[in-house]
């Protein structure tokens, strides 16, 4: 099991100790730190800036939003990061949701699968620089065929560090799941509970069965969150963390289409969702996050003494995940790694 610290992305500004959490925990011995980006902060920047000031520790995004950037871009980024890096760049994609493509892109959500799945491929071909990089595909056709007319196949110019990267996929639908276990080399779940995983295990598991799968699930990467938080009283812990997970169950997404209610959904807490989504889109906020029930919390975090959280901690060494991604202070951060590492 190994251990990366998640930075996610900024509030109404960038958080005033990160180089100090990074360094740490390189000390520490953790494994990577990871940055996000949703309509606010990049995911780049930050890792790029922050990075420089380590030397070991891997850097990652958990998760580039496929819509900000073509896959050429994109591309171009990842070789760019690696080389900065010294090979430890981390390139984690998600497709994000209707509201912030359409929104704030002003892209077509449509055929997200399909966007995937070219998008991945072109990437690849940037950073492997095989040759001319060309798609077929619908999406991101290149050369394009429109236009002047005057578009040319083009092969980058700076030669990679690393012709393949590692690309870790964010997914939560069934679908979604299964083309992460298809061509990604690893998955961030973005909610995970090791004890309700199972429901999304066939998923992955046809992913790996389909001809050409790029890995097995012996070196299938499943970078999971687990929100820590070190405290005397467990109920007290838990009501910090209901805000946030009402949020993400009620008001991230329309209530025909919300990914991450439909996760919890197969948790096996669809009630419970269901009444935190009514509330939260009736704009009745606190009471959307009262209505989260702490063993929900209990299954996606680790809260509570620190005799707990050890015992907690069982369930996820036995679970599939491979990497915990801890959330919290430089306290927290010692105390996770003296449990895990």
């Amino acid at each position: 099991m190994k251990l990366g610290l998640q930075l996610g992305y900024w509030g109404a500004g960038p958080p005033t100790n990160a180089v100090e959490l990074i360094q740490e925990a390189e000390r520490l011995g953790y494994d990577s730190v990871w940055t996000a980006e949703s309509y606010g902060s990049d995911a780049l920047t930050p890792l790029a800036w922050w990075g420089s000031q380590t030397s070991t520790i891997k850097l990652g995004t958990a998760l580039c939003q496929m819509s900000a950037r073509t896959p050429t871009a994109m591309g171009m980024a990842a070789i760019t990061m690696d080389h900065l890096s010294n090979g430890r760049f981390n390139l984690g994609l998600g497709v994000s949701g209707p509201q912030v493509v359409e929104g704030w892109y002003g892209q077509s959500f449509e055929k997200p699968l399909g966007r995937t799945r070219e998008y991945v491929d072109i990437v690849r071909q940037v950073v492997a620089r095989e040759g001319v990089v060309t798609s077929d595909g619908p999406h991101y056709p290149l050369p394009y065929p429109g236009g002047t007319g005057l578009g040319k196949a083009l092969k980058p110019i700076v030669h990679p560090v690393r012709p393949d990267i590692p690309i870790m996929m964010g997914a939560e639908g069934p679908k979604n799941i299964a083309l992460a276990a298809e061509i990604a080399d690893g998955w961030f779940p973005i909610f995970f509970s090791p004890t309700a995983v199972k429901a999304f295990q066939p998923s992955l598991d046809e992913g790996f069965a389909r001809p050409g799968a790029r890995t097995t699930p012996e070196n299938f990467e499943v970078i999971a969150l687990a929100t820590t938080m070190v405290a005397d009283d467990v109920e007290a812990a838990a009501a910090t963390m209901k805000p946030y997970l009402a949020l993400y169950i009620g008001g991230m997404g329309a209530k025909s289409m919300n990914f991450h209610f439909d996760v919890f959904a197969r948790m096996g807490y669809e009630e419970a969702a269901t009444k935190i989504q009514e509330l939260y889109l009736e704009g009745r906020k606190e009471e959307a996050a009262a209505a989260v029930p702490t063993s929900l919390v209990e299954e996606t975090s680790l809260i509570g003494p620190v005799e707990k959280i050890r015992d907690d901690l069982e369930a996820w060494h036995e679970s599939i995940a491979t990497t915990l991604l801890v959330t919290g202070t430089v306290e927290t951060m010692r105390t996770m790694a003296e449990l895990v590492l």
